[in-house]
């Protein structure tokens, strides 16, 4: 069952013995709680089980003659995917091939000094430039250029929205007993002298973050997870 921010401020009060606020504001707790959120939302992403993905087929393009993708949104974190939209066998952008590649890579250096290319059965690279989101949508440059648009898919991971107490919390897996932990532990720095965070909290934290990162680890039971070979995809 999803489990509301307001609902973890709610259990964190019983443990800090104040289920009424007077040391500790709604708002400030809310807040902490936020941060906990951001805390395990980076690592879930860096688990690659597509646990954000999200697909955009509307937005995004590569105009003719231009270096550079337009309508990349402004959220995007981390690219999981590019490629034309209609990848049909009849096509005018059949067996087109988005691949990232390092922006000063010897390949990416030769396909800028191309002429502009008939968009299908060719490689483009891709290279991500600037800090993308929540800053703002990152500049996707590609080579070489192409003689005529091509629509995209863009898939990626975006960034966390702004939350609040009436969100439900963004995490896999049944978060609320390290979301509880965290609040708790940061709340209670308050009371201590050096103002850090109550270590025996951190510590239940620490276990109970690493316990729900191991069960998000893999998503499919169906089939054994098995390694592509370095060759296999010229077989």
């Amino acid at each position: 069952m999803s489990t509301l921010i307001s609902a973890i401020e709610t259990q964190a009060r019983r443990h800090l013995r104040e289920t009424t606020a007077s040391d500790w504001t709604s708002a400030e707790l809310v807040d902490i709680t936020i941060k906990g959120i951001q805390d395990l939302w980076r690592p879930v992403v860096d688990l690659r089980q597509e646990y954000y993905l999200t697909l955009d087929t509307t937005h995004v393009t590569l105009p003719a003659s231009t270096s550079t993708l337009a309508g990349v949104p402004t959220d995007t974190y981390k690219i999981y995917l590019i490629e034309p939209r209609d990848v049909s066998s009849d096509s005018s952008n059949k067996n087109l091939i988005f691949s990232p590649l390092d922006y000063n890579h010897l390949k990416f250096q030769t396909a800028r000094s191309r002429d502009a290319i008939d968009p299908q059965g060719d490689i483009l690279y891709y290279a991500l430039r600037g800090p993308g989101g929540p800053t703002g949508a990152p500049s996707v440059d590609v080579a070489p250029q192409v003689t005529s648009e091509v629509l995209l898919s863009f898939v990626y991971v975006p960034t966390l929205p702004p939350l609040a107490s009436t969100d439900i919390i963004p995490i896999p897996g049944e978060a609320d007993n390290a979301l509880i932990a965290w609040t708790v532990a940061f709340a209670r720095a308050k009371e201590r002298e050096d103002r850090s965070p109550d270590p025996s909290w951190i510590a239940i934290y620490a276990t109970e973050k690493s316990n729900l990162l191991n069960s998000l680890g893999i998503r499919q039971l169906q089939e054994p997870i098995i390694v592509d070979g370095v060759f296999d995809a010229y077989l």
